[in-house]
């Protein structure tokens, strides 16, 4: 008897545990106020915009200062290339300056010569007119004495020729002149030609020693460093790629979403970002982007039923502050799910408000 008894009551109990168990899965999945009710949601990585860090010129990498996963910042030296061979150039363009500064010199003191000649060739002209002048006042004189008898045929005919010698005088220092002129224009040319050389020796030192600036590579943006793409003593050519970055500051959760969903979003509406390594946080961002056109969703982010369906990919943006405050606790790849209210004047549920470490 006391054997039925008690089998009896672990029946009974039996009975009433699964009854209790039977009310819970109702009121779980039937009679539960659903915590994602008025929520649309998607999942997605944590992504960064990739920044290759390049070589302007070929040459040799020498040295390659940051290792996979080091964070950077903007400005920041994160590799050389070898500079020897741009060295020599320089040196070689700076010779070349310095050959055209002593051309400029000598061109500039060519013009001063001419010019100085010129100024003789018009005295000289001047001397030649005056003598000329006085040379026709002797020759009218003469001829007018002659004519009436009072001095010889033969001292007119004299000052004839003085006159006409003064004539042929005034002419040739005329011509100086003339030579003098065209020699101001060449000189003045091989001048410009001088000074042309020089500005274009400064411009050849200017570019080697923008090269070779340039051949200390920087970080353009605060990032951290993904991938060593190249190593120290390899030769890469123009454009080389030898760094790729990750930049800390555009950091954002790209996701799926159906049409009927994806249409009721604008730019700027709030998004909730919960990742899967960190569950107890709740990160804010913002709608940066909404494609336009529909696609498949990739393997890796949806379940197979959902691929069979045109989704539309978002874009979430987590607010610059916010990256700038926790900008070495970044991390790019991090699975997680990225939450939008279907009402946007709706409220968030009390599980989704912002909480950040």
């Amino acid at each position: 008897m006391p054997l039925n008894r008690n089998t009896h009551l672990l029946r009974a109990l039996i009975v009433v545990a699964i009854i209790v168990l039977s009310i819970f899965l109702v009121w779980r999945f039937y009679l539960a106020p659903d915590p994602n009710a008025g929520l649309v949601y998607g999942n997605g990585r944590i992504e960064a915009t990739e920044i290759d860090v390049a070589a302007k010129t070929a040459g040799r990498i020498e040295d390659i200062l940051v290792r996979e996963g080091d964070f950077v910042t903007t400005g920041q030296v994160v590799a050389r290339m070898d500079t020897e061979n741009l060295m020599a150039q320089l040196r070689e363009a700076q010779a070349l300056f310095h050959q055209a500064e002593s051309s400029v010199a000598i061109a500039k003191s060519q013009l001063v010569q001419r010019e100085a000649e010129k100024q003789a060739a018009l005295a000289l002209v001047a001397q030649r007119q005056a003598e000329l002048n006085v040379a026709r006042k002797r020759y009218e004189r003469s001829s007018s004495l002659a004519g009436r008898g009072a001095t010889s045929q033969q001292e007119a005919d004299d000052d004839f020729a003085r006159q006409q010698s003064a004539i042929a005088a005034v002419s040739a220092s005329k011509a100086q002149v003339a030579a003098a002129d065209a020699a101001i224009v060449t000189a003045r040319a091989q001048l410009a030609g001088a000074e042309s050389a020089l500005l274009g020796a400064q411009a050849s030192i200017d570019r080697i020693q923008a090269d070779i600036s340039d051949s200390e590579l920087k970080a353009v943006r605060d990032g951290r460093v993904q991938y060593r793409i190249a190593q120290p003593g390899e030769v890469i050519g123009a454009g080389g790629r030898v760094l790729n970055l990750v930049d800390l500051r555009d950091v954002y959760m790209t996701f799926f979403l159906p049409t009927l969903s994806a249409g009721r979003l604008a730019l700027g509406t709030d998004v909730r970002i919960i990742l899967d390594a960190a569950p107890e946080y709740v990160f804010p961002a913002k709608v940066s982007f909404v494609a336009d056109v529909a696609q498949f969703t990739p393997k890796t982010v949806e379940t197979a039923t959902e691929r069979e369906k045109l989704m539309f990919r978002v874009r979430a943006q987590i607010p610059q502050d916010l990256l700038d405050t926790y900008i070495l606790r970044v991390k790019t790849g991090l699975p997680g799910v990225a939450y939008v209210l279907e009402d946007s004047q709706g409220e968030w549920p009390e599980h989704l408000a912002v909480r950040i470490p």
